[in-house]
């Protein structure tokens, strides 16, 4: 794999996925029962057939690169793009033990990196488009690489207030913490994406064009299906998520009392199929122009 680009204009971006990536690896069976569902019906959005090609941009550990190989069979061919190797290392293992041979892996930045032109019928990305730091920027490079009416879809998330799983155990840790300020609202981050106009004019300006940007509220199982309290609570503080980023970056002494406070506010959510709490993301699909 590639040492992560220190001059580029994702620099920070690939630095962080880097550094992080053994964390999301060591995550990645409780990340994926979790998000899989949303990724389903973006999946479904991007009307798949046998022989596709498709890029899969921020593809992380590959659960979705194998998924859509599948569905485009043995005679299409998915692209997994992603800044982090870590990730990419697990996302190859896991290409291996699926037996999916129709699968390749590249670690680059989708903003720069030079992709072939007219390659792919579908850019497809499950939460992995909110990071750029040009995001226009970014489109318009991912517009060259499909074919002439080829398609872009992709999930991101709705604002943070909008997704109860990272919005309660956020609120209960800032009772013992205090909370970096938030980001601009085009900072790149899980909720750059937030505002669906923001986003149907960066697509816009990338070059697409029949922009649909559909709203999508599910429950999730917080750690995935069966978790125990405790085992959905260490995800919340130490995997993914904005509760985890800000407790890294807090005094040690703190972490007692947030855990404490985060696991009751959560406690109320736990059914016998797991930590059971909403989410809202939108399901966005936008195409280039045919000629």
């Amino acid at each position: 794999m590639a040492e992560p680009d220190t001059s580029g204009p994702n620099a920070e971006q690939e630095r962080y996925w880097n550094e992080t990536g053994q964390k999301w690896v060591a995550f990645q069976r409780m990340i994926d029962q979790q998000i899989r569902p949303l990724g389903r019906r973006a999946m479904e959005r991007a009307g798949l057939g046998p022989g596709a090609r498709v890029l899969d941009v921020g593809c992380g550990c590959g659960d979705t690169t194998v998924e859509l190989a599948e569905r485009v069979g043995p005679t299409g061919e998915v692209v997994g793009l992603d800044l982090s190797a870590p990730m990419l290392a697990r996302a190859s293992a896991l290409a291996r033990e699926r037996d999916a041979r129709n699968v390749r892996f590249v670690q680059a930045d989708a903003q720069t990196h030079v992709l072939p032109v007219s390659a792919f019928d579908v850019v497809f990305s499950r939460f992995g488009v909110m990071f750029f730091s040009d995001p226009a920027a970014a489109f318009r490079n991912l517009r060259t690489a499909l074919r002439p009416a080829g398609r872009v879809v992709f999930a991101c998330w709705q604002p943070l207030a909008r997704n109860p799983w990272m919005a309660i155990p956020l609120s209960a840790a800032a009772r013992h913490l205090t909370l970096p300020p938030p980001p601009a609202p085009d900072a790149p981050g899980p909720f750059s994406f937030g505002d669906p106009e923001r986003v149907r004019r960066l697509l816009t300006d990338g070059g697409l064009t029949g922009v649909v940007i559909e709203p999508l509220e599910q429950t999730l199982t917080i750690g995935g299906e069966g978790a125990t309290v405790d085992e959905a609570l260490q995800f919340l503080l130490e995997g993914v998520g904005p509760t985890s980023r800000a407790l890294r970056e807090s005094p040690s002494a703190a972490r007692q009392a947030v855990s404490a406070a985060v696991r009751e506010a959560i406690a109320p959510f736990h059914t016998p199929a797991g930590l059971c709490m909403a989410s809202a993301a939108w399901i966005v699909t936008a195409r280039r122009e045919s000629s």
